[in-house]
């Protein structure tokens, strides 16, 4: 049974016939797959494929599961390497338009912080009702038997609705790699406890304040006054996860002079003082109340009914609000916009005076009018207002970074859970138990990792950020953003291989017909067919300009397909570079060829294949 949420999405947007051809079953789990190459499918899915991707998109579900189990997992881009990883978001208005634009943020985040791993996202379609712990722990446990079919290329962590104890539950059941950002148990990093991403942040801002200065060679920037870090103040627009560890550590961090932080708001509203609100005392509440606005606003005023702390019951006024400093937090992609008519959080004509944004929320979008009003934006807060913008996937990648450790310093293979125990919950934790000295000592080193390569990735994205935008008065920052996270992408490009990048090929048996290998190319909308023997080793190849060669030469329809196959098979492996196939396609003027292994057709790689799943075009755009 197909989840409802999924049926009634997938049914409006897919003709019936492609689920018929789509469709694979393994026992009770079922998986339709599109590439790169099923354009009209995939805008149907409200996805626009482009020079970066996306590799793979896959709708599965589980068909026997009461609770209609079932999502989406959306593989971006391959080049930095594989698998790709990226969190599980887990609810009800999840759709594959949605976990594309995460799977792209994804791709560039990993980029930009340098990781060897792809750029990917999955969303799990949950049930709209409420669920009970136990509901929910079997649903990802049921989604985790979906996903562990792509462990090649796909490594999950959790997202908005997933949680670290989420992900030990997929590692119980496809192994201790098969999931990141795992409880400490397993040798997580404790990613929330630490504030892996609000450690981007603070180290974004410090280093942009030692490296804004070079920005007064740019008109809007002349008048700029950069100062010191006891002076610095701060908004914070989401007073949650990235927020309130954003306040801590610039508080601890500097205990005697720290940065004020003037504002914040949370769901309740916000609060603002200039003199700087008691942070120590704020993220007390949060702990106690989980939200701080309104119930500190009410504190103050009981204690001397004249209280001087603004505050509104509209967290979006927040941004009305002047401070050097702001950091978006909260999950709201579109902060701030030119036009009201896309519903931002404030308007640029009514936002406060800043000179710095450092974005600790996910507002990237690959999405083409999403780019285009960032762009509209940015060109109003950027280059007449003189604010620098520090896109979110160059700063607050720290817990990517952390959580990347736990695959970077894979556990030695005693540390490995016993496959007699995989997917036996109570048999696991005895097993973990039995291994905690060793586990805690794991952790420690990965962490350890974590801090020193998350403060080099942050500091130098950050420097190269000013370097682009000094020696190019016209680029705009999101722009300088995407160019870091792609010179990282092209450059691991020339290490990929035809297994990267190579799609399914169609095959028929040397006793069919021209019509049958005519139809097979027009179903499968490829650039050849495999002519195979009873054993499956190939013996030639029909294009369609064998077929229009044939009718020309008015060979009858039921003509066996071995009178017009080419019998001399030009072909590649799964392990040749890009670069030595571009050239034999030239060498040899043909547009595609087939992927052997053992003299077995396992794949076929086009210059149209090369085009789209490559980046070739966009280097020579460049």
């Amino acid at each position: 049974m197909i989840p409802h949420q999924m049926d009634t999405f997938l049914r409006d947007v897919l003709l019936e016939r492609t689920w018929e051809r789509r469709l694979r079953r393994a026992g009770p789990l079922a998986f339709m797959e599109f590439g790169a190459l099923d354009v009209d499918r995939l805008q149907s899915l409200g996805i626009e494929p482009d020079n970066l991707g996306p590799y793979r998109v896959v709708c599965m579900w589980d068909v026997e599961s009461p609770l209609e189990i079932g999502g989406y997992l959306v593989v971006d881009n391959l080049s930095m390497g594989r698998p790709s990883m990226g969190g599980i978001r887990m609810m009800p208005t999840v759709t594959p338009a949605t976990i594309h634009n995460l799977a792209r943020g994804m791709t560039l985040k990993n980029a930009a912080a340098n990781l060897p791993f792809g750029g990917g996202k999955s969303g799990i379609v949950a049930p709209s009702r409420k669920l009970s712990r136990a509901e929910h722990r079997q649903i990802v446990q049921g989604f985790a038997r979906l996903i562990g079919n792509y462990q090649d290329i796909y490594l999950p962590g959790p997202d908005v609705g997933t949680n670290d104890d989420d992900m030990k539950t997929i590692a119980i059941e496809n192994g201790l790699n098969g999931a990141l950002s795992k409880t400490a148990d397993m040798g997580g990093n404790r990613i929330d406890q630490l504030g892996a991403a609000a450690q981007g942040v603070v180290v974004g801002i410090e280093t942009l304040m030692e490296e804004m200065e070079r920005l007064k060679v740019l008109p809007q920037f002349a008048d700029l006054d950069v100062p010191k870090r006891e002076d610095l103040t701060v908004l914070i627009q989401g007073f949650g996860a990235v927020g309130t560890h954003a306040a801590r550590l610039l508080t601890e961090k500097y205990p005697e002079r720290p940065p004020k932080i003037t504002g914040i708001s949370d769901a309740g509203g916000y609060i603002y003082d200039p003199d700087g609100l008691p942070v120590m005392e704020l993220l007390a509440l949060q702990e106690q109340q989980g939200i701080v606005a309104l119930p500190y606003f009410q504190r103050q005023m009981g204690e001397d009914g004249d209280c001087k702390i603004k505050f509104s019951n509209n967290c979006d006024d927040l941004l009305r609000e002047s401070a050097y400093c702001l950091i978006p937090a909260a999950p709201v992609g579109n902060y701030l916009d030119v036009e009201a008519a896309s519903n931002p959080c404030m308007t640029v004509d009514r936002m406060g005076e800043w000179r710095l944004v450092v974005e600790g929320a996910n507002t990237y979008s690959p999405a083409r009018e999403r780019r285009a009003a960032r762009r509209r934006m940015e060109r109003t807060v950027y280059w007449q207002k003189g604010v620098l913008i520090a896109t979110d996937f160059l700063v607050n990648s720290g817990g990517v970074i952390f959580a990347a450790q736990e695959r970077l310093i894979p556990p030695p293979e005693h540390l490995q859970i016993p496959n007699a125990v995989l997917g036996d919950r109570r048999a696991v934790e005895g097993w973990l138990q039995e291994h905690q000295a060793e586990f805690a000592a794991l952790g420690e080193r990965r962490r350890t990792a974590g801090r020193v390569m998350l403060e080099a990735v942050i500091r130098r994205n950050m420097r190269e950020l000013i370097d682009l935008l000094v020696a190019d008065s016209d680029m705009l920052p999101s722009e300088a953003a995407e160019l870091i996270a792609i010179n990282r992408i092209t450059a691991g490009e020339s290490g990929r291989t035809v297994a990267d990048v190579m799609a399914p090929i169609p095959t028929i048996a040397r006793s069919k017909s021209m019509r049958e290998a005519a139809r097979l190319l027009i179903e499968e909308q490829g650039d050849l067919v495999a002519v195979v023997d009873a054993s499956g080793s190939i013996c030639g190849v029909v294009t369609d300009r064998d077929i229009t060669e044939a009718m020309a030469n008015s060979f009858a329809s039921d003509t066996p397909v071995t009178r017009i196959m080419s019998g001399q098979v030009i072909s590649c492996c799964d392990q040749d570079p890009i670069l030595d196939v571009v050239r034999k396609l030239e060498l040899y003027e043909i547009s595609a060829m087939p992927v052997l292994e053992r003299n077995q057709a396992i794949g076929l790689i086009s210059s149209d294949i090369l085009a789209r799943r490559t980046l070739y075009r966009l280097l020579q755009a460049g």
